[in-house]
């Protein structure tokens, strides 16, 4: 048995009685592909930075979005719920009054920077938001709030390019605590590591919580041009998308090298994870990312949509430079986060559950059954099995379709999902459609 394990019992079970709390950071990245990094199998991208993070921490090989679209994705993984549960099952609007009523994730619900604000945390969200304009994330346990509200901005002008078709309606997009702010000609990559590393600096003995959400590579792409030299060996789209991760892997080694300086890396533990899989859309030049042999892409829930890049570390409290091949989830970060920082989970319904036995025991998966939903897609999985109905899939950019009905995958026979078995077993597509139809009226209640 790994030296390690001895190590992450013990931290993880004596982190309680600990007088100061450690700093959490969540790295979280945009439209990142399911094995887009060099620690990923990846051979031609440079993602050193990243790659360090596994090295000194467990990185997941089966982890998932719980949701294959930008806000839904966010708020399963602030709320620690289903989407549906946390009442934003769709793309929430992104100009305060233009599209609607600019609102999104609703006052009510609990996110991780609340419970964690309560326990004496300064918390912090930098970047992407994409959860409503209002009431925004001063409203949801953020002392501090800079970046964009939108789903996506030119990184270095800040201007958000809107809903379909591409580029209609433009605005500025750029805030700090709700208001209005220009730093033009700043990469907003930079600026949230600027940020993040001040706010660290800033805390003092106070422990503190950032979310850094980067927005790539989701599009637009802008790399800095030292890496579009550097691959200019590739074809497009992967040219592109390669040179916007080594810029983004740049930006996270700064904002490491900044804790390292101001001598808090120890003290604080650092998720990173992407909020879904890989764009194909024609407004991302149909593609880039590497889902390797897993079928589709963002917005559908074939496992290339949905499976992402996942590493936890904390050196001396969980396992160093490990692999987990459970099943997990990304609502399973807040559970996780608090059982780490010594928190007591919150009275509240939540669908995740802590991973604290899977990092430290090798624990079997903590989930028999999940669950995904968007408009009139929807997939469910159970084991090996998964079924999904009118499955997106967006695999080749250039040819989007919709597989109708119902489709079952088992991803220990066919991992690529190529293979459709709900004619050879009707009894299991019965199972869990069922066991969709109950879940529903669980998100109804």
């Amino acid at each position: 048995m790994k030296a390690s394990f001895f190590i992450a019992a013990f931290f993880l079970l004596s982190i309680s009685v600990f007088a100061q709390k450690p700093n959490v950071i969540i790295i979280y990245t945009d439209d990142q592909g399911t094995f887009d990094l060099n620690c990923y199998g990846s051979k031609d991208l440079s993602t050193p930075h990243i790659d360090d993070l596994a090295v000194r921490g467990v990185r997941f090989t089966h982890f998932y979005a719980a949701s294959a679209v930008c806000s839904p994705s966010r708020a399963a993984l602030l709320t620690g719920r289903y989407p549906q549960r946390a009442g934003v099952p769709n793309n929430a609007e992104s100009h305060p009054t233009q599209f609607g009523s600019g609102h999104g994730l609703k006052e009510e619900q609990i996110t991780i920077a609340e419970l964690l604000k309560t326990e004496g945390y300064r918390t912090a969200q930098l970047g992407k938001w994409h959860l409503g304009f209002y009431p925004g994330p001063n409203k949801q346990g953020f002392d501090l709030s800079v970046g964009f509200m939108g789903g996506c901005i030119d990184k270095w002008s800040h201007i958000n390019y809107g809903q379909a078709p591409w580029g209609k309606d433009k605005w500025h997009d750029w805030y700090r605590n709700g208001v209005e702010e220009w730093a033009a000609g700043r990469h907003s990559g930079d600026l949230i590591v600027d940020e993040a590393i001040r706010f660290a600096g800033q805390s003092g003995e106070q422990p503190f919580f950032i979310y850094a959400a980067f927005g790539a590579p989701h599009y637009t792409h802008n790399p800095y041009n030292k890496y579009m030299v550097q691959f200019q060996h590739l074809e497009e789209p992967r040219r592109t998308y390669a040179a916007v991760l080594a810029t983004l892997d740049e930006q996270i080694g700064r904002l490491l090298h900044g804790l390292d300086s101001l001598g808090v890396r120890e003290e604080t533990i650092i998720i990173f994870q992407s909020d879904h899989g890989h764009s194909t859309e024609a407004r991302n030049n149909y593609g880039g990312g590497n889902a390797g042999h897993l079928r589709g892409a963002k917005a559908g829930f074939f496992e290339g949509g949905i499976r992402v890049p996942a590493i936890i570390s904390w050196p001396g409290h969980v396992p160093v430079n490990e692999t987990r091949d459970q099943f997990a989830v990304a609502c399973d970060w807040l559970p996780t986060i608090l059982d780490l920082a010594g928190v007591e989970q919150p009275g509240h319904k939540i669908d995740g559950v802590s991973l604290i036995d899977v990092l430290a025991k090798n624990a079997a998966s903590p989930h028999e059954v999940w669950h995904w939903q968007l408009r009139d897609q929807w997939a469910v999985r159970r084991g090996e099995w998964k079924l999904l109905y009118n499955a997106q899939d967006r695999t080749d950019g250039h040819n989007h379709f919709v597989v109708p009905g119902f489709f079952l995958a088992n991803l220990a026979q066919d991992e690529s999902e190529r293979k459709n078995f709900a004619g050879e077993h009707p009894g299991i597509v019965k199972e869990l459609a069922a066991l969709h139809e109950a879940w529903l009226e669980d998100m109804a209640e």
